[in-house]
């Protein structure tokens, strides 16, 4: 048995951005996950996109603060994770979709984002070939971006190993022992831990983690795919969101990398929910079909591959960050719906500051995070840009 001032269960989007942050402000951190290695949960399925524009400040705050740490990680680090700022642009086909993100634009603009709309020309000169048939135009973010999940999951570990983080793998927890609405001791199929604080990042399996505390939390993970091509000359520069549904699917987006692939995603209608993350023959055909709607000119590219991941959905779309009540020392930050890699960061590093200046969650400058992304909340609504 082992003592530590923090216990982290998931080495993936958040727990190893927290981690290392934690570790830089002096505490002693273990990190546990059941894979073989860090990143192999719902980190290696994300496609890479960073961005602050959504509808809620809470998101907006974490992701902005996403933001400063990818476009900084280089010259910081000296690592480079393949970070580029190529904005996010969402497309209007239709009058009522226009003037929905024309309303939104003052939420996004209060909350300090750079965003604005932009006509269909405009449109046209950051993607050469789109269709223009209907199109009125998009709100753009440039200061959004993308990175590589793979070599940012990689370097977050380097950091929080060098920093002092201890990683223990292959190692399932199997219990939480609480006394007194305090978790006393952490077990797994190789031993147990006493920690001060523990926190839940176990992505998909973050309902089962909570539930060995007694707490009940609304998180399910239904099933998304993605796809790369092969490399080419670069010909566009943001991430392309056409948020429009159809019969058989919702949103789905794509871009093009530092490297030149264009990597692609779409959400299915209905949801699939479970935890297979085999591949399927239906994937790529509806995606395909969607994309080349939009943007004719991507029909000659060639797919390299596909994959299956998880998004740890709860009902609203939005995450779950908070202390349990059934157990105060348990801090939740699970449900990231598959947005981990773009809030990981973020939430990593102000959690490490909130837990370094003693865990107050309702009071300071994030208070307001804490109090929007309780667990206790209604789950009432979707964002709006999920």
């Amino acid at each position: 048995m082992s003592a530590y001032d923090l216990v982290i269960v998931g080495a993936g989007s958040v727990g190893l951005p927290l981690s290392y942050y934690c570790a830089k402000r002096g505490l002693k951190v273990l990190v546990l996950d059941k894979e073989a290695s860090w990143g192999r949960g719902q980190n290696r399925a994300a496609i890479g996109g960073i961005r602050a524009t959504f509808s809620d400040p809470a998101k907006i705050r974490i992701c902005t603060e996403s933001l400063a740490i990818a476009s900084r990680f280089e010259q910081a680090h000296g690592i480079d994770i393949e970070w580029r700022q190529g904005g996010y642009l969402f497309v209007a086909y239709e009058e009522e979709r226009e003037r929905a993100f024309r309303d939104l634009l003052a939420i996004q603009r209060a909350a300090g984002l750079d965003i604005g709309w932009i006509g269909r020309d405009r449109v046209a000169e950051l993607c050469p070939g789109i269709e223009l048939e209907g199109l009125r135009g998009g709100t753009f973010s440039p200061g959004d971006g993308y990175a590589s999940p793979l070599k940012t999951a990689v370097a977050f570990h380097k950091l929080a190993s060098d920093a002092g983080v201890e990683f223990r793998f292959g190692e399932s927890v199997t219990g939480l022992e609480t006394q007194k609405r305090r978790v006393r001791r952490l077990m797994t199929n190789k031993g147990s831990y006493d920690a001060g604080l523990y926190v839940d990042a176990a992505g998909a399996q973050g309902a089962e983690i909570a539930a060995m505390a007694g707490a009940e939390i609304p998180v399910h993970p239904d099933c998304h795919e993605g796809g790369v091509t092969e490399p080419v000359e670069r010909f566009m520069e943001p991430m392309l969101v056409d948020i429009r549904p159809d019969e058989r699917s919702g949103n789905y987006y794509f871009y093009q990398t530092v490297t030149g692939q264009v990597v692609f995603c779409i959400t299915p209608r209905p949801q699939i929910w479970g935890t297979d993350i085999d591949s399927t023959s239906s994937f790529l055909p509806l995606c395909a079909r969607r994309m080349l709607e939009l943007y004719p000119r991507l029909a000659n590219l060639k797919v390299r591959r596909t994959w299956r991941g998880m998004y740890p959905m709860t009902p609203d779309g939005q995450p779950i960050v908070g202390y349990a009540r059934e157990a105060e020392n348990l801090l939740l930050a699970v449900g990231m719906c598959g947005q981990g890699f773009m809030l990981g960061p973020g939430l990593g590093s102000i959690l490490a500051e909130v837990i370094a200046g003693g865990g107050a969650a309702k009071s300071g400058a994030y208070g307001f995070i804490f109090e929007q992304l309780t667990p206790y909340r209604k789950f009432e609504g979707m964002e709006m840009l999920k």
